[in-house]
């Protein structure tokens, strides 16, 4: 984002990995039953669509590690809107798990590096937001999609979001940025189909065989890593991490530890 605006990384990011699946669309539509196709395209939204876009803008404001502590919240989500929409059932071990990751949250704004002021708290919530269409993405998958192949999924959810990425590149005059006597800009722009690449296509291929093999909430505790390696690259990029923003990190941590534990 050192030349692309937020919204031109993020819709970058999903027109590379669209265009990196689409060869494998056309035998996806042919073998994805009709009925199936707007939870696709549900999943689509709330799994990378709209988290790209918040958590683009929110890195404008709040670190990237900040980011990722708040990401591990989303298997607390996904236990939440699994309750709530998905007809999952919890007992009062969960209750406990999801209040204890709560108190993590509440207090990782009086840990963060001089704190966090309003700005900070308000782009924060984008995460926040993105982590439970996360949640709502993994229950959408293991309830509706669990039948479909995971390759199918991932090949159609991309590329159904083909067209309105060229659409906003092009509001966002990205065709107008002179690539060729910019190298930076180039830099940048590698960075960004890196990131489809590999963070979208790739890592989203992934996870949608794992839902199908181990169920929406197994699935999300992937994102029991994904801060202590947000964290390392963060320090590596001369972020500032306080030993309290990693105490949060652990309670958080805990909480789900809690609510997943049998």
């Amino acid at each position: 984002m050192r030349v692309l605006s937020p919204y031109q990384v993020a819709t970058i990011r999903l027109l590379s990995a669209g265009i990196v699946l689409l060869p494998f669309s056309y035998k996806a539509i042919r073998a994805t039953e009709k009925k199936k196709l707007k939870y696709v395209l549900l999943s689509a939204l709330t799994g990378s669509f709209f988290p790209a876009y918040l958590y683009c803008i929110a890195e404008t404001k709040i670190d990237s590690s900040l980011a990722a502590i708040l990401n591990s919240l989303t298997p607390l989500c996904t236990i939440l809107i699994g309750m709530a929409f998905f007809n999952m059932t919890a007992g009062a071990k969960k209750l406990i798990g999801v209040l204890t990751g709560f108190v993590g949250l509440v207090l990782l704004p009086f840990a963060a590096n001089k704190g966090i002021g309003v700005t900070g708290i308000a782009f924060s919530g984008l995460v926040l937001l993105a982590t439970v269409l996360y949640a709502v993405n993994g229950n959408i998958a293991a309830r509706h999609l669990a039948g479909v192949k995971a390759i199918h999924v991932t090949s159609l959810a991309f590329s159904f979001l083909i067209v309105p990425c060229i659409i906003i590149l092009t509001v966002t005059d990205f065709f107008q940025i002179g690539f060729a006597h910019n190298p930076q800009a180039v830099h940048s722009l590698l960075a960004a189909m890196l990131l489809g690449i590999g963070g979208s296509a790739v890592a989203y291929l992934f996870f949608y065989m794992l839902v199908k093999r181990a169920g929406a909430v197994f699935t999300s505790l992937v994102t029991y890593g994904i801060p202590f390696i947000a964290i390392l690259w963060g320090v590596l990029d001369g972020e500032v991490i306080t030993l309290a923003e990693t105490g949060c990190l652990f309670i958080i941590l805990a909480g789900v530890y809690i609510v997943n534990k049998k």
